[in-house]
């Protein structure tokens, strides 16, 4: 079966794999679901009238446009917002197209740049695709010209897209475009090939063993070992013997040496997973292991050293067990040198259908099915769903409707452990891209007031907690209706 055609990340046609018709709204009514949000594009020009012809012309062609006057505003939309594509002048005063692109290189390497540049400038927009740019264009322009570049940019960001959402060796997909995921992958593109301790922190069911492979694959490691280690399934009396191993007669039933998992880590990575789980004496061998990077067999009298990059995962708020006692605060900082927290479901409400198109062509060639989409019910469910155990939950819902579906559609019949008597009626026509914007913006506010009750009303304090400027804060404090809650000492 070929890929359910999704472009990327809210760019999906739920319709039959192969028809090679894309179907209007009306379709809706027959169970079929069109999610075409259009490409954000971010226009940067000083100069107005060509502003006005780019958004014109854009419009007409199906992109969600947003016009900057100058380099600095447009760096306000990009750190605000999420696009698909960026148009840019090459001369602007103040923050210049260069930097503009050496910003979107640095930080949105996925999202391709145009640059729009006078005919006596094209050395310098040349040298400006040797720097990153996706391609130029010059002043004045052909419009059938234009549509071509910037189509063969979007086609460049979908095979991006795809590229990311791709299974690397078949067992570790890291999917999501939300901004919380971004930062993940940034983070794992920043540290993958340090030695640096990694302390990855998300509930149940988020995919830290994901992100703990990736920064693995990505390392300098990657031909070196990955040896997983469930810090919870290991009884208390055979922590020592499992990390570092044990020596023939060490004990009853040593009948021959046995290596540990650090020893079969050296040269790789380790990844504690649950290690608020590690008992009080092991956590102070393990941080002596952190420190010296050396260690002994259980009965052993030689000290072994290993080089092996470590990875703790947990659910638990670290930070709360120390402060009860429970767990070693030396050791906390040991680990927590490079902290990445993982989002859960509900906080990525818009990665949920491209989750959706993963998981269905997985099981379709693993259980030999031909689901080919979802009906606007079932995505409905889907995306009003809680998932208290995240991706992990939602692929387990998946894999059963996908095998016991009656029909090549899902239904919100199919989900069974989902709650759909809640889901109201999808009006006739109504796309799933409002379905999506909906949801997630309930979920944003919810965000928003626990950062200002948190902060006390401190707008300031808020954003940097939220991970968002300032002024992107009052903007979305004024969307919801929370400016008046705002009442503490920086809360205009």
């Amino acid at each position: 079966m070929g890929r359910l055609p999704m472009e990327h990340d809210l760019q999906m046609l739920i319709f039959p794999t192969g028809t090679g018709r894309s179907f209007p709204r009306d379709d809706a009514r027959a169970g079929y679901v069109r999610i075409m949000d259009s490409p954000r594009t971010l226009v940067v020009d000083d100069e107005s009238s060509i502003r006005r012809i780019l958004q014109a012309v854009l419009t007409r062609s199906g992109h969600t446009v947003t016009t900057a006057e100058n380099g600095a505003r447009a760096l306000e939309h990009l750190t605000e917002g999420v696009f698909d594509l960026v148009v840019t002048d090459l001369r602007m005063p103040g923050i210049g197209g260069m930097e503009l692109l050496s910003w979107c290189v640095q930080h949105i390497p996925g999202v391709p740049v145009v640059i729009l540049t006078a005919f006596g400038s094209v050395d310098s927009a040349v040298e400006a695709i040797k720097l990153g740019a996706f391609d130029y264009i010059t002043k004045p322009f052909d419009q059938q010209d234009l549509r071509l570049v910037l189509d063969k940019a979007l086609a460049h960001r979908r095979r991006t897209c795809r590229n990311l959402h791709a299974e690397a060796g078949g067992c570790h997909a890291l999917i999501g475009q939300t901004p919380g995921m971004r930062q993940v992958y940034d983070l794992i593109t920043k540290v993958a090939a340090s030695p640096t301790t990694v302390l990855l922190q998300g509930e149940s069911g988020t995919g830290k063993e994901l992100v703990a492979r990736a920064l693995h694959e990505h390392s300098t490691r990657a031909k070196g070992p990955f040896i997983h280690v469930n810090c919870g399934a290991i009884p208390a009396n055979l922590f020592e013997s499992e990390l570092f191993g044990y020596e023939r007669g060490a004990f009853t039933g040593a009948v021959c040496a046995k290596p540990g998992r650090f020893e079969l880590a050296d040269g790789g990575t380790i990844l504690l997973d649950e290690i608020s789980e590690l008992p009080k004496d092991m956590q102070v061998k393990l941080l002596l292991v952190l420190q010296e990077r050396t260690f002994e067999r259980v009965g052993g009298l030689k000290t072994l050293t290993v080089d092996a990059r470590v990875i703790a995962a947990t659910n638990t708020d670290l930070a709360a067990a120390v402060r009860a006692g429970q767990f070693r605060e030396d050791l906390y900082w040991r680990l927590n040198v490079v902290p990445i927290r993982i989002p859960p479901l509900r906080e990525r409400v818009e990665d949920i259908p491209l989750l959706v198109e993963h998981f269905i062509a997985r099981f379709n060639q693993r259980l030999g099915r031909t689901v080919t989409g979802v009906s606007a019910e079932a995505m409905t469910a889907l995306l009003a769903a809680p998932w208290p155990g995240n991706v992990r939950e939602l692929e387990n819902v998946l894999e059963r409707a996908v095998l016991l579906a009656e029909s090549d559609m899902l239904q919100a019949s199919d989900l069974h452990g989902v709650e759909t008597s809640v889901v109201a009626p999808i009006p006739d026509g109504q796309d799933l891209k409002e379905i999506v914007r909906v949801h997630t913006a309930a979920v944003e506010r919810v965000k928003i007031r626990e950062a200002l009750d948190e902060t006390g009303g401190n707008v300031t304090q808020a954003a940097r907690k939220l991970g968002i400027s300032r002024k992107g804060l009052q903007l979305k404090m004024r969307e919801y209706g929370l400016r008046e809650d705002a009442n503490g000492p920086d809360g205009g």
